[in-house]
């Protein structure tokens, strides 16, 4: 077995894993692909936002007819006020951390750090950022460098009747990182020192690394010795590998890399029980998968600190274009045929005829948007029209197979191509990573934006999106309020695909009144998902904001079933209690 010997990196403070620059077409930074300024760091946390997504230094400006035509669908918006970090600060309570573990060099009680690790990226959490009621922080939080540190701390929070929170790179948008109210104090667990590649076997194409590694670490780390994972969450420059395992993630090219269950080789579990070691061997009949049976766990039964993951060699070229079509159901057999046929693509993302208007104004300079939409209106496309966005990932002659295979198909459903279109093709890799940006400057204008999405067959993808629009465009209609929601498909299976919806709704009179919003609306949109014949959620995971309707589609005897296994390995209940799996069961 050959393996390349690794060299020991120090934990040396870059300036960032970023590259910065300026684009005409998003007056944003781009997020390099192999962030080659930082191959051995994750982003410090101090580098981001304590009320917000992403590296201070990056900004996303939303576009004047961008702004315009969101505001023509929810009315004239007003900015809620913000706190400040001084004044949260002093909000934040004593430890009550007993002394045998707040004297650890790796355990901090600082305030600030506390604070940092107290809340993720759900619209709850921003309102909490923002208003300053976060409620409940860590009492410390511990920085572990190995497999050996995080062991010795769940045998101390087991001494010392501690409530246990992993934390990879803070990015859960359902609530997965927050301390809840209790009399056990709480220790938060950040794995973000452990961020190495330990071990590259280049035989059988298996990575070992520590699991607090970040998305831009990974693919740089890897990148030097000639190999990529491939997993591009929308959360990719910060989430880690430790979280897309735990959460079962899924990435922008899922299609051509898959998803997080496939690249997942095994590697080590601690959990208040002992330590896992799930072995990476590359498949068995051997009863069920512990592989399977571990990931989507969410933190529930233990911490993940060293990873296997199956590699590949860097691609020879990768692309990403944009075709148009005249309709929903033009585009929806080209992605459905294309999958069925197995052509080799990396990505498929199709956007309804709101969402694609929308990229049109959100994703271009006002000149751009100008030749783009006089062109598609040449060429005989009309209000109805769809984006489709497609990439390829390989060697050239098999992406110029695929792309011929591929073109072959748009002619036949009267797609629209051409050097124009494939302007929103860069635009699309350019700002593949930014929108998480553009929450925070539309937070700016008053006007709140979240998502939600699903996964449900061909048959089911038309009836399901227009329910789930419909659930979420009619929520707030007791309080005269509209909102502005459209829908993509982003991930493409045989069986069927994922739905990926955005909406966007006034800011209220105040953050009660606002989060309430967000709270008719979440209900509304699960709901909808509940009562269709879909997942809860196909790559968000289900932390707390989804946990009370997964019953409706795990059944009672499959929360029964997933209750007993965590308890196996927690049995005293204290790694991220509430999360996955609720206390209480809604009706459905």
């Amino acid at each position: 077995m050959r393996k390349l010997k690794l060299p020991t990196r120090k934990h040396a403070k870059p300036s960032s894993t970023l590259q910065i620059s300026d684009s005409d077409n998003n007056d944003n930074a781009n997020l390099d692909m192999t962030a080659k300024t930082n191959t051995s760091l994750n982003t410090p946390i101090e580098q981001t936002r304590w009320n917000g997504w992403g590296n201070v230094n990056i900004n996303k400006k939303v576009s004047p007819h961008g702004a315009k035509l969101i505001k023509s669908h929810i009315g004239k918006t007003k900015k809620l006020k913000s706190v400040s970090l001084q004044q949260v600060l002093k909000t934040v309570p004593q430890s009550r951390l007993p002394k045998a573990i707040s004297a650890l060099d790796m355990v901090s009680i600082d305030q600030e750090v506390r604070l940092r690790h107290a809340r993720g990226q759900s619209f709850p959490d921003w309102i909490a950022m923002h208003s300053g009621d976060f409620e409940v922080f860590p009492d410390g939080v511990a920085h572990p460098k190995s497999t050996a540190d995080v062991e010795q701390l769940l045998k101390l929070a087991q001494e010392h009747d501690l409530i246990v929170i992993p934390f990879g790179g803070g990015t859960s948008v359902v609530g997965h990182i927050n301390p809840q109210q209790g009399a056990r104090p709480v220790l938060t667990i950040a794995m973000s020192q452990m961020d190495q590649l330990m071990d590259l076997d280049t035989e059988s194409q298996i990575a070992t690394f520590g699991a607090g590694t970040q998305g831009p670490a990974v693919e740089a780390q890897l990148d030097e010795h000639g190999y990529r994972l491939g997993h591009y969450p929308q959360s990719w420059e910060l989430s880690t590998l430790g979280g897309w395992i735990a959460a079962r993630s899924s990435g922008q090219q899922s299609l051509g890399y898959g998803r997080i269950e496939h690249m997942f080789a095994g590697g080590t579990l601690v959990t208040p029980q002992g330590v896992l070691e799930i072995a990476d061997i590359p498949a068995s009949s051997a009863g069920p998968d512990l592989r399977e049976m571990m990931m989507g766990t969410e933190g529930r039964v233990g911490i993940f600190t060293e990873v296997k993951m199956r590699v590949q060699s860097q691609p020879e070229e990768e692309l990403f274009k944009v075709a148009f079509l005249p309709n929903w159901a033009a585009g929806k057999a080209v992605l459905k045929q294309a999958v069925q046929s197995n052509i080799r693509l990396s990505m498929l993302r199709l956007s309804n005829a709101v969402e694609t208007d929308a990229h049109l104004h959100l994703g271009t300079s006002p000149s751009q948007f100008l030749a783009i939409s006089t062109y598609l209106k040449a060429r005989g496309l009309n209000s109805d029209k769809v984006m489709l966005t497609y990439g390829v990932s390989g060697d050239k002659a098999q992406n110029k197979l695929a792309l011929m295979q591929f073109n072959k198909l748009l002619k036949q459903h009267g797609s629209v191509t051409g050097k124009i279109t494939n302007i929103m093709g860069s635009v699309w890799a350019h700002g593949r990573f930014k929108f998480p940006y553009l929450r925070g400057t539309l937070w700016e204008r008053g006007i709140m934006v979240d998502t939600f999405e699903t996964a449900t067959n061909w048959n089911r993808i038309d009836e399901q999106m227009a329910q789930m629009q419909d659930a979420v465009k009619t929520s707030l209609a007791d309080e005269g309020e509209e909102v502005m929601a459209f829908t993509h498909i982003s991930h493409v299976y045989k069986q069927g695909a994922s739905l990926y919806t955005t909406y966007f709704f006034r800011a209220a009179k105040d953050h009660t009144a606002t989060l309430k919003r967000w709270q008719k609306i979440k209900h509304a949109a699960s709901m909808s998902l509940a009562h269709g014949e879909a997942t809860i959620s196909h790559q968000h995971g289900v932390g707390r904001d989804h946990a009370p309707y997964l019953v409706a589609e795990k059944g009672e005897l499959g929360i029964q079933v997933t209750h007993d296994m965590l308890k196996s390995l927690d049995p005293e209940q204290r790694m991220n209690p509430g999360v996955l799996l609720e206390k209480y069961k809604l009706k459905i």
